[in-house]
């Protein structure tokens, strides 16, 4: 009985197998995607700093990049907690 529902259960196992890459891959992209955001976010300050940008102009660019910040971070929050909550 045990192989039959294995055997039964196996698309359904391949498939959740599929989407939890999916997802481990998304989650990843985020991650590399903040760093990306503070590299940049260093830069922009360096550039601050030797006349290259004007003060109107960084914070422009610098609201933009913490609010996309805020946003990843928002999203990883409410992921663990949807992960506790399972």
């Amino acid at each position: 009985m045990f192989i039959i529902d294995d055997i039964l259960l196996a698309p359904a196992r391949g498939l959740f197998w599929v989407f939890e890459k999916i997802y481990s891959a998304a989650e990843e992209e985020q991650a590399n995607e903040a760093e990306t955001i503070t590299a940049r976010l260093s830069e922009l300050y360096m550039m601050l700093e030797t006349g290259q940008l004007t003060e109107a102009e960084f914070d422009a660019e610098e609201k933009t990049l913490l609010d996309r910040l805020d946003a990843i971070r928002e999203g990883a929050a409410g992921g663990e907690d949807q992960k506790a909550g399972e």
